[in-house]
């Protein structure tokens, strides 16, 4: 026998390089979750629809969008009057400022399209609103008005 005594092998595996990788993989993961819903989360209704009533004092922002894409603004000092897509935004965003927790929707042109109506959304969007809904004309169970 030799007079040196024979070392064992250390058979450890190490794994603080796999924790560095789940760490990273767990911080990609956060980040892109929220990415991944994208847009305004709309609940369409069903008809007929339920009127809401908001009450005097949280009365809703809408912004109408006409079947030429037009744009109107129920607040302000010309409700009547089309706005330009920085004046919806500058003047939305002044209310949501003033009044947070206020509905925001869109009334679009049934007739106009539907890209005329996600501008709208995307301007109250810029403009701080959380959630925007949708409004339409309430019908009953014979489908009339």
């Amino acid at each position: 026998m030799s007079t040196r005594a024979k070392r064992r092998l250390a058979s450890e595996i190490n794994v603080v390089p796999y924790i560095d990788v789940m760490l990273v993989l767990l911080i990609i993961f956060m980040v892109t979750a929220p990415l991944l819903t994208t847009g305004v989360e709309v609940n369409l209704p069903e008809a007929p629809a339920e009127t809401i009533d908001f009450g005097a004092e949280n009365q809703p922002i809408v912004l109408t969008v006409t079947s030429d894409g037009s744009l109107f603004l129920n607040v302000g000092d010309d409700s009547d009057q089309a706005l330009a897509p920085e004046q919806v935004t500058a003047i939305a965003a002044k209310v949501i400022r003033a009044r947070p927790d206020a509905p925001v929707a869109v009334r679009g042109d049934g007739a106009g399209t539907y890209a005329n109506v996600v501008r709208g959304m995307v301007l109250l969007q810029q403009a701080g609103a959380k959630q925007v809904g949708l409004l339409t004309d309430d019908i009953n169970d014979e489908g009339t008005r």
